[in-house]
This record gives structure tokens, C-alpha cells and sequence, in this order.
């Protein structure tokens, strides 16, 4: 926490706004806006997962239709596709920046088009801060006819080309939850270049009721918008969002430099005209063996490290989706781990997780 969110929530509190809207929601939305680009509007919303579900109902999917999303990411990019009945295609990531691979997303849908089935939406993940390879995918949506909607949940502060994440897709969806880089302890937000888009996410997030004196509704709504209380929160949030970005590449740059000479641990570089806010900072081990023997080290001595996602299509309740894959985030997957990475760290903190692995590596 900043300085200014109690000062924000007592707000809420005094003036009795508790509900989901109020002049906190529009502060925060407000913020967000200005912060990413005041061409877009801005939705604040109960989840990032939420977002991504209005996002697919505003861009036309309903039952039947596939969507295809990124494999290497949390299942909650997932998950939304099969609550409106369509189904996702899986497609695997490329090594430069870990997230959808351009080339595979091209040969699946022309693959999905000649199966006569063309998918309805594509879903990019800015993973770990990492952006995606905005352009590419841009260009084969636009081939293709094909909206994207850009998961933005872990990349607030990051930057391509110098423009913000969560502003380039068709649909942009950010995620407060309460790991992110800066929460509302939990809470998202949908963004959208179109101001229709966001009045529609906001109708169908206040349960899709009519402008009518009575209860009237013509369309199925949720109840996904956020309070006034953690709205406040979140203006606080946005205050110190450039500090958590400093802290979270910090503790990249400070890991790097203390274990960068292992030539055995690998560590995700940005591309020119990328910038990562460095959510967590992962590394690459030799095999996953040491990856493990890495985990319960740290464990023992009661640090928490994870291994980085499990794709999508190796989830039992996803087997049966179609995947392009060529084995890129199953190897992540195996070798990879994230390292403590939260923005309260200090040098002692990290300089502990760095001896556990400097001592498994230099046997």
C-alpha cells in the first residue's frame, strides 16, 4: 500500500458510497485512462477474469464459436471462453518473448478456416510484463478479419513502442488482483477503444438493466462492477504504480547481476521497443530436476518459488482442445521458475534467494 488509499476508502466511508459506483469508480477509471491513453474508456470491473468475459461478449462470442488464446498463460484467460459455450484452440508460445507465437497463430487459423470453422477472437497474453509481439499479432487479426483481446492482466506499466499495454487490442483487460503489480485486492478493468464498448461493458456488468422506472431486463447481465471502497484503493494504487514498476525491475536487474554469470540460468531479455514492468522475475534452469531441487531449497529455508505456468493444453480439463504446439512452453514450463519478486523486497531479502541457487548451481 501507498500513502493515500485510506484516505481514499474514508472518502468512501464518510460519504456513505459503498455501492458499486460512485465518485471513487469514476476517479479510478479516470486514472487508469490518463494513465494508458485518454483515447481509450475505461470500465472498472470485480475481476480481470471478468473483463476478459465482457470482452468476449462484446466482441460477438456465444456458444459454438472457438476463440483462440495463448497456451502459456493462467487459466483464467481460458476459463471465460468456455463460460459463453465456445471453445478455445491453443496456441503455443515463441521463445523471444515466451508469449503467442505469430507463426503458429497463422497456420492455426488458416487451419481453423479450412476446417470451416474461423475463430471469433484471438486472446494474447502479455506474460510476466513480457509484451507479446503486438504488430504480428495485430496485423494477422487484421488479415484475417479477427479481433484481438489483449490480456493485460500482468502488464500494467509495460510498454511497446513506447505505447502503454492494455491499450493496443480490440478489447484490454487489466487484473487488480491481490499479486498483481498494484490491487484493489481484487478487482480488473476492461479497456476499450470504443466508447460504446465500455457503456456496454458497464450495462452488462450492472446486471443488463433497461432504462425503465421498473426492473426490466432484455439481455442476460453480471454482477461484475467494482466497489466505490476498493475503487478507492485503487486511486491510491495508481499514485505509486511508477515506484512498483522501478522496485519490480530492480529486483530483475539486481538478480541478473548476481546470477547472470551462471551460463546454465537464463533469464527473459526484452526485445528493442519493448518494456517489461518485470512483474516476476523468472529464470530458465538447465533441466527440471533443477529446477525442483531449486524449489525445495528455497522452500526449506521458507522462501516460496513456483514454477512459471503450465499450459493450457496439458490441463485435464482442457485435453481435449485443439493445440498448435511445437514444445516451446512445455520446455518453459519444465525448466522455469519464478523468483520472489514483490516490490516491498529488500537487497538482504534477494540476496537470500541468490545464495540458495548460487550454492545448488556452483556444485
Amino acid at each position: 500500500m501507498g500513502e493515500n488509499e485510506q484516505l481514499y476508502v474514508k472518502e468512501a466511508f464518510d460519504t456513505n458510497w459503498v455501492a458499486p459506483l460512485g465518485p471513487n469508480v469514476n476517479g479510478f477509471e479516470a486514472s487508469i485512462k490518463s494513465y494508458l491513453n485518454n483515447e481509450v474508456h475505461v470500465a472498472a470491473l470485480s475481476s480481470g477474469t471478468a473483463a476478459i468475459h465482457l470482452g468476449l461478449v462484446l466482441l460477438g462470442v456465444s456458444d459454438g464459436d472457438e476463440v483462440i488464446c495463448q497456451s502459456f498463460t493462467f487459466s483464467a484467460s481460458a476459463n471465460p471462453i468456455c463460460y459463453l459455450g465456445a471453445r478455445p484452440i491453443f496456441v503455443d508460445s515463441e521463445k523471444d518473448t515466451w508469449n503467442i507465437s505469430p507463426d503458429l497463430l497463422k497456420m492455426a487459423i488458416e487451419d481453423r478456416i479450412a476446417k470451416g470453422k474461423k475463430p471469433k477472437a484471438i486472446i494474447a497474453v502479455h506474460l510476466y510484463g513480457m509484451p507479446y509481439k503486438v504488430n504480428e499479432v495485430k496485423q494477422i487479426g487484421e488479415q484475417y478479419g479477427i479481433p484481438v483481446l489483449e490480456d493485460s492482466a500482468e502488464a500494467l506499466g509495460s510498454t511497446y513502442g513506447g505505447i502503454k499495454c492494455g491499450s493496443f487490442g480490440d478489447i484490454g483487460i487489466l487484473s487488480f488482483n491481490g499479486n498483481k503489480i498494484i490491487t484493489t485486492s481484487g478487482g480488473g478493468a476492461l479497456v476499450a477503444k470504443n466508447k460504446k464498448h465500455k457503456e456496454n461493458a458497464v450495462f452488462l456488468a450492472t446486471q443488463a438493466r433497461d432504462n425503465a422506472p421498473h426492473y426490466q431486463h432484455s439481455a442476460i447481465g453480471y454482477n461484475y462492477r467494482m466497489s466505490n471502497v476498493l475503487a478507492g484503493i485503487g486511486r491510491g494504487q495508481m499514485e505509486v504504480l511508477d515506484d512498483r514498476v522501478g522496485a519490480r525491475r530492480a529486483n530483475f536487474e539486481y538478480y541478473k547481476q548476481n546470477l547472470g554469470h551462471i551460463s546454465e540460468i537464463e533469464f527473459l531479455e526484452e526485445m528493442p521497443g519493448m518494456y517489461s514492468n518485470r512483474w516476476l522475475t523468472c529464470i530458465l534452469t538447465p533441466s527440471v530436476q533443477i529446477r525442483e531441487n531449486i524449489r525445495h531449497q528455497l522452500l526449506e529455508v521458507d522462501i516460496e518459488s513456483r514454477p512459471l505456468w503450465k499450459p493450457m493444453h496439458l490441463q485435464p480439463v482442457f485435453e481435449e482442445c485443439a493445440k498448435y504446439v511445437d514444445g516451446t512452453s512445455e520446455d518453459l514450463f519444465e525448466r522455469g521458475l519464478c523468483l520472489p519478486s514483490g516490490s516491498n523486497l529488500e537487497t538482504a531479502d534477494l540476496d537470500r534467494v541468490i545464495e540458495v541457487i548460487l550454492k545448488i548451481m556452483t556444485k
